[in-house]
């Protein structure tokens, strides 16, 4: 269940009302006249249960709201009411299931930036794994994966190919193609300087790694791995899963990949560091693929469920009338 603060022009309070008020998905409804200042305005709260959502905020668009007043939505973790458990029986579907693409949009567009913790991350990752491959340990592989965060920026590019917003596209794309330019180089200068120091050497990496040699060897699994894990992790994003997502890190190799590149480039296996770079690219186009296919997917199925919801209270309303 979600909860809904709607700041409405006096003009618009009317409508907002009756928009809320009408739909069976909406509870606990309260208006408080004139309690807005900035901007000004009624102050309308309500919940509505999550099968709803996403027809109620955008029915709140469509009267315009947003421009003029403001729509803030949170979680709801505990609700003790028959009303709620009312409503949430008279929404159809599951809440489980149900998708509020407003809250996805808001939440992968954050991930969209460049930022420095995002470039910190990713570095940080990213010589983590190095270090793992030239270690042959799958702990540390298993450390860079969770503690990479471009799992972001790459849910934000199939969010933006599914609304078509370009702008969000470029940013996404951005974060990804910097991040880790960024973070192969600062891994190959500290295989440098960790070689320099003695710490590693080149017949590390040419040594017998039967552990992590994967990361460098891509093979149609690959494939398969990548497109399941897109899936999984948009299903996590959607349905607020996130324990899932951690799964979703671990059983992607990005991170690796890339620091296997640029470990391979540093000591200049250039066959390697070209598997390497093949097994990135391969689990960012299944990552993106898979993810934009289940966004689809789940668009369309709640996409019939509303439409089977209007029809089903357009019967109602006849036979009411």
């Amino acid at each position: 269940m979600l909860h809904l603060r709607v700041i409405a022009p006096p003009d618009q309070a009317s409508a907002v009302t009756d928009l809320l008020g009408g739909d069976p998905g909406v509870t606990h409804l309260v208006v408080v006249p004139g309690a807005a200042l900035r901007p000004s305005g009624d102050l309308i709260l309500c919940d509505v249960v999550r099968e709803r959502a996403d027809d109620v905020l955008r029915g709140l668009q469509q009267l315009g709201v947003e421009a003029r007043g403001g729509i803030t939505a949170t979680d709801v973790e505990l609700t003790l009411s028959a009303a709620a458990d009312r409503a949430a029986e008279e929404a159809p579907g599951s809440g489980a299931d149900a998708v509020v693409w407003d809250e996805v949009a808001a939440k992968t567009g954050e991930q969209t930036e460049l930022s420095g913790t995002y470039l910190v991350l990713i570095v940080v990752a990213t010589m983590i794994a190095g270090i793992g491959v030239l270690l042959d340990q799958p702990i540390l592989i298993v450390g860079a994966m969770v503690v990479g965060p471009e799992f972001g920026p790459l849910a934000a590019l199939c969010v933006a190919l599914l609304r078509r917003e370009p702008a969000t596209v470029g940013r996404s794309v951005q974060a990804l193609v910097v991040g880790f330019l960024a973070a192969m180089l600062v891994t190959v200068l500290s295989t440098w300087a960790l070689t320099a120091a003695g710490l590693v050497d080149r017949a590390m990496l040419l040594a017998d790694r039967p552990l992590t040699d994967f990361i460098w060897r891509p093979d149609a699994l690959s494939w398969v791995v990548g497109l399941l894990a897109g899936v999984a992790g948009m299903l996590s994003l959607t349905s607020k899963k996130s324990g899932s997502l951690v799964g979703v890190l671990i059983s992607v190799t990005t991170v690796p990949a890339a620091a296997n590149v640029a470990v391979a480039a540093a000591y200049g296996v250039w066959h390697e560091a070209a598997g390497s770079a093949l097994q990135l690219v391969i689990n960012v186009c299944a990552i993106v693929l898979a993810g934009l296919a289940t966004l689809a997917v789940q668009q369309l199925l709640w996409w019939r469920v509303a439409r089977r919801f209007r029809r089903r209270s357009a019967r109602a309303t006849r036979a009411g009338g």
